[in-house]
């Protein structure tokens, strides 16, 4: 195999396909990126078991043929060689790589051991990819990490014709974001349970595409893979065992009190406030008509308050929250305006993202965040 490529290209596909290297492999060959040239083209695939990656690029192909390389080295070095032309070679046992005046020599593993990739599920539609990218990044801020709770460490996808609704909890917050789906066919209806964490490896290294394919295997079927295809990558994911808890009687369709806030000084007073606090100290917020005061600390502990103006609608109240699951919530919101709506300080809060003060809600996404006990 000889192969010449831009070494822009190669960091391209090299980044894609190495997240789905093994760091616990089973087995030496799936410490490997699988490099294969042929009529100008050179395709790159890796798997780990779970998640499978593969893409492609144009390449000037002198000598066709297939070879197994240590896929981590082999990103590495693609990413420093200098922007010159890169030539990869097959030498004996060993794989030679040159850009202008850097070379290096790589041992090459045993690819007859290295794994069948599963074939892509059926797609069922497309999706905008920098809209998809931001949904999956607002609501991955509530997946779970702790993975003896396996189902909860994952995004539930729900396809119903021309929407898809994303969710996720750690049991302590829930986020949900509805987006349009553009379906291959009319009336189609999937549910699927990802990895959190693939979802967001996926989507951010998603670059210069307009459209993502989503794919699911039938639930009948006995591959229960999730597909994501542009036109030179795509990416196999195993769906998560268990069931994502029922959800959508949580999220209050009323409220008692809603109050307007400017995020980005109430993100600065927040993040002052905590600094008094830890994972067993909330921070409290007290609401007295258009006045919010945040409050922080024990009594014979380090103590903060601040007082914030805002726009409140309905009956004063006093809440606690995690201070780090709000200034989660603030930041998934991506708006300049929150609106946070309230039942009872023993219930949880929704908040949503507002373009200006006196705009509507932005309601494709909210974020529901319980509220926790304080004893001061």
């Amino acid at each position: 195999m000889k192969v010449t490529i831009e070494q822009s290209k190669l960091v391209d596909v090299i980044n894609w396909v190495s997240r789905s290297l093994s760091s616990r492999p089973i087995q030496t060959a799936l410490l490997g990126i699988v490099l294969e040239a042929d009529q100008n083209k050179i395709y790159l695939s890796s798997t780990d078991h779970e998640t499978a990656s593969r893409a492609n690029t144009e390449a000037e192909v002198a000598t066709p043929g297939k070879v197994l390389v240590p896929g981590k080295l082999l990103a590495d070095i693609a990413r420093s060689l200098p922007n010159k032309p890169v030539t990869i070679q097959l030498d004996g046992t060993r794989v030679l790589v040159n850009a202008g005046t850097a070379k290096f020599t790589l041992p090459i593993l045993p690819i007859n051991e290295y794994p069948n990739l599963p074939d892509m599920p059926e797609v069922l539609g497309s999706l905008d990819t920098e809209n998809f990218s931001h949904a999956i990044s607002q609501v991955a801020t509530a997946a779970g990490k702790d993975e003896s709770l396996l189902s909860l460490t994952g995004i539930h996808i729900e396809v119903k014709g021309d929407n898809i609704t994303m969710a996720a909890t750690d049991r302590y917050r829930l986020a949900v974001r509805e987006l349009s789906f553009n379906p291959a066919r009319p009336n189609t209806e999937a549910v699927a349970l990802i990895r959190s964490r693939t979802l967001l490896e996926t989507t951010k290294a998603l670059t210069n595409t307009k459209n993502i394919n989503l794919a699911l295997a039938p639930a009948t079927s006995n591959d229960r893979l999730a597909g994501f295809q542009t036109e030179s990558k795509t990416t196999t994911t195993r769906l998560l065992d268990g069931t994502f808890p029922p959800y959508r009687h949580l999220i209050p369709q009323e409220s008692l009190t809603t109050t307007i806030i400017e995020v980005a000084p109430f993100l600065d007073a927040v993040r002052r406030v905590a600094l008094v606090t830890d994972k067993t100290i909330p921070l409290k917020l007290t609401f007295t008509g258009n006045s919010l005061t945040l409050e922080a600390g024990g009594a014979d502990e380090a103590q903060a308050n601040e007082i914030f103006e805002t726009q409140k609608t309905g009956e004063d109240l006093s809440i606690a929250f995690n201070p780090n699951y709000l200034l989660d919530g603030l930041h998934a919101i991506s708006a300049p305006y929150a609106q946070i709506s309230f039942n009872t300080s023993g219930k949880a809060a929704i908040l949503m993202g507002k373009k200006d003060a006196n705009s509507p809600a932005i309601e494709n996404f909210r974020y529901l965040l319980m509220p926790t006990k304080f004893a001061y």
